[in-house]
């Protein structure tokens, strides 16, 4: 499954080391999550989600709405 939270760094011109630090993991890590190597947790998956405001169907490419879900409660 190709995410997406590479097209959206590039597209905000973030490196990954931006990313790892927001969310608390190596450099390396985030690419291994970015080339699809390893599996993003559920933890930063939702993280990344909050942090390009959109939904984590959305960076899991399962939807084309970038606009995230309205919440409930």
């Amino acid at each position: 499954m190709k995410l997406r939270i590479r097209d959206l760094r590039e597209d905000r011109d973030l490196t990954r080391s931006n990313l790892s630090k927001l969310l608390g993991c190596t450099q390396q890590t985030y690419s291994r999550y970015e080339s699809g190597e390893i599996t993003i947790d559920i933890y930063n998956l939702t993280k990344l989600a909050e942090f390009y405001n959109t939904s984590c169907d959305y960076l899991l490419g399962l939807t084309d709405v970038y606009k995230p879900y309205k919440r409930i409660g």
